[in-house]
Formats: structure tokens, C-alpha cells, sequence
């Protein structure tokens, strides 16, 4: 038996990982200590009462023989897939049902795309980054190059036309930044992607946060891009799913003549079984006139989260991405801190948890990740907190 070497190119353990271990070290010694997170990216609301009927009459279906169902087809039940196309039609987006693939979420399949790529393609990166998308190459061994996020450039980069990549990721808006490309930006990397022949792995986990309509929420939006794209989305935060995994991938037909849309399927019917019936009935009300309506009033509970920080951050004189169109802000360390330092600052002196930004690469060392997944009272205490301390 041989193990796979790449794994020894990793961090030793998984950045919220780290995070959590900390955050408990220092409540074992402050047992009382009223601590606030604002780290990880998960939401706090239940689930809609649409979707939350849904899924029981799901479950009562499965206990009935006439409607009880077995295994599904792998790339999801067709209900789902012509919700979805139906999703992306309001927007202007035309895809065909058997370009959607159903999956337990975007993280998975961001990873498991890569089995129908070569290992010998170059990967294209913006620093900082999603660190899955980082960990997922180093486990299969491709060559990595980092496209340099910064705040010049708004954590916003652009192509290089002297850089050659075969894959690029981009997450727009972004996580860890909460910035979000405009249309000009966008088609800027459909056009690079075209030109060098290479395919973009499109994130659009966050599309639902996206209110600027000048703002594209999908890359289906731009020219071309159906020749150059696969988009990952994901009802974890649209639809509160972080716990009960539901997302799709979305791989057009005009994607090198439709070989990777056919690849993906064969990848899928021979290593993913589907994603269960009664989760897609649930993800399904998600898109009904009512599921949408209490949907957005959970989006809009965490907006004003957002809206809170970022108003909070602008009285301090803190430079930030993010925060609008976004549920993360991403800002400046003050008095040029790393953001190791900070995050120890934080939970010492206010005992407030964010995310290091050093945690999502290079560029990340002197910034720090809040998130407004969190309980309104406790954001609007963390708020009031984070001025009393730099204030």
C-alpha cells in the first residue's frame, strides 16, 4: 500500500478547524465568557415553512408503498432540474434540463469536477480564496498559479494575458472577500477563458445576496460563457440548506463540443447515488411564489446584519469589501496587525470569533472575514463591541 503524497502539501488541518479549536481552548478557560461568533459562513435561521411542509410530505410519501421512492436518477429528479432552469430563465438564462446536475452541495462537486480534468492542466487561483478550491488541486498534484486579489484592485483581479491557465476558479461574490465582479469585469474573464481554451469553475454560492441588478448573478449572463463555464450553486445559503445539502451544477452542452457535461454524467451515475427524494421535494418549494417570498425575508434578516457591520466598520475608519451584495465583509486589520494577532485581540478583549484572512492565502495575512450569518441581537452586541474596542 501506497498513500498519496500530495496530501503531505496540505495544512495539517482544515482552517475553520483551527478556528474552532481555538475558540474552544479559550472557553474552557472563560467558561463564562459571553462569546459572539461571526466566523464560519453558516446560517442561523430554520428552514421556510414552505420547504420545511415539503419535506414532511416528502417523508409521509416514503412511508406509503405506492409513493415510496427508491433510487433516484443520479442527476437529480427532472421537478427539481425544471425548477431550476426555470430559476435561471427569469434572469435571462436559457439552459436545457439535462445541462443541470442535482448534488449535496457546491462544495462537493467544486472538488469532484475535477475528476473529468487532467492532472497536467494549470490552475488559476485568485489569492485569496475558498481554501477547498486550493486543497482540492494539491490532493490531485496540478500545478497551481495565484491571481493576485488585492486591495488595489478591490480583491477584484483580472486577467493577465501573459498567464496561461487551463482551469480557473472564480466565486463572485466572494468568499472570503464579499466582493463581486460587474458585468465588464466578468466578461473580461470569459473573454481570457475563450481565448486560451480554458474552462472557468464558476462559484455562485452567494448569487441570492446580489441586489445591484447591474450586477451579474450568474456567468450565463455574460457572452460566450456557456462556451467556457461550468457554474456550482448551492441552496446552503439561498435556502438555509447548510445542514440539509442541496446545490447543482449547472454544464452546458456548448462546453467543448459537450464532452465534459457527458463526462460529468458518467462521473456521477458510476461514484454519486443522488441527492434523497424528500431533500429535493424540500429544495423544490424553495422556488414556489411562497418558498421565494420567505426565503428572501430570511435573506433580508441577514442583509441587515451586513448593513449593521458595514455601517459599523465605515464609523471607524476601516477599510472593507463586501457587506453589501454579500453576506461576508472582509477588512483592513487596523494598526496593521496580521490577522492571527487580530483574531486573538478579538476573542481576548471582546469576545468576538471571525476568520483570520491569512487562512485564505497570502494576501489575506493583514485582512479579516466577518460573516452576517449570525442571530440579529448578538450582530447588533458584536457591533457595539467592535466600536467600544477600536473606536
Amino acid at each position: 500500500m501506497k498513500l498519496c503524497p500530495n496530501f503531505k502539501t496540505l495544512e495539517p488541518s482544515y482552517l475553520f478547524a483551527d478556528i474552532a479549536h481555538k475558540v474552544s481552548a479559550y472557553q474552557a478557560a472563560h467558561p463564562d465568557a459571553p462569546v459572539i461568533r461571526l466566523g464560519i459562513g453558516d446560517v442561523t435561521l430554520p428552514l421556510a415553512p414552505t420547504v420545511v411542509d415539503a419535506l414532511r410530505k416528502a417523508a409521509a410519501e416514503q412511508g406509503v408503498k405506492e409513493t415510496f421512492h427508491g433510487y433516484g436518477d443520479e442527476q437529480g429528479y427532472g421537478f427539481l432540474q425544471s425548477a431550476i432552469v426555470d430559476y435561471y430563465a427569469q434572469r435571462g438564462v436559457t439552459l436545457a434540463q439535462n445541462e443541470v446536475f442535482i448534488s449535496d452541495g457546491a462544495k462537493s462537486d467544486l472538488g469532484n469536477i475535477l475528476d473529468i480534468f487532467s492532472k497536467d492542466n494549470t490552475v488559476l487561483i485568485p489569492d485569496p480564496v475558498y481554501p477547498v478550491y486550493v486543497d482540492t488541486n494539491r490532493m490531485d498534484g496540478r500545478q497551481i498559479l495565484f491571481a493576485d486579489a488585492n486591495e488595489g484592485n478591490g480583491f477584484l483581479p483580472l486577467p493577465d494575458p501573459a498567464v496561461h491557465a487551463d482551469i480557473i476558479y472564480l466565486c463572485s461574490p466572494n468568499n472570503p472577500t464579499g466582493a463581486a465582479y460587474d458585468r465588464a469585469g466578468l466578461q473580461a474573464w470569459v473573454d481570457y477563458a475563450l481565448e486560451h481554451h480554458a474552462v472557468i469553475l464558476y462559484d455562485a454560492a452567494y448569487e441570492c445576496f446580489i441586489t445591484d441588478p447591474a450586477l451579474p448573478r450568474s456567468i450565463f449572463e455574460l457572452e460566450g460563457a456557456k462556451r467556457c463555464a461550468i457554474e456550482f450553486c448551492s441552496f446552503s445559503k439561498m435556502a438555509g440548506f447548510t445542514g440539509t445539502r442541496c446545490g447543482w451544477t449547472a454544464v452546458p452542452e456548448a462546453l467543448a463540443g459537450g464532452e465534459p457535461r457527458k463526462m460529468w454524467l458518467r462521473r456521477q451515475t458510476t461514484k454519486f447515488n443522488g441527492v434523497p427524494y424528500i431533500v429535493q421535494r424540500g429544495a423544490e418549494a424553495a422556488f414556489t411564489d411562497q418558498g421565494q417570498r420567505e426565503i428572501h425575508e430570511a435573506l433580508a434578516y441577514y442583509q441587515k446584519n451586513a448593513a449593521v457591520l458595514a455601517d459599523t466598520l465605515t464609523s471607524l475608519g476601516i477599510w472593507y469589501t463586501g457587506g453589501k451584495n454579500s453576506p461576508y465583509l472582509w477588512l483592513k486589520c487596523p494598526n496593521g496587525m496580521e490577522s492571527w494577532a487580530f483574531f486573538d485581540f478579538l476573542l481576548e478583549k471582546a469576545n468576538l470569533v471571525g476568520t483570520p484572512g491569512a487562512g485564505f492565502g497570502k494576501n489575506g495575512r493583514n485582512f479579516f472575514r466577518l460573516t452576517a450569518f449570525g442571530d440579529q441581537a448578538k450582530t447588533a452586541e458584536a457591533a457595539e463591541r467592535l466600536k467600544a474596542l477600536l473606536g
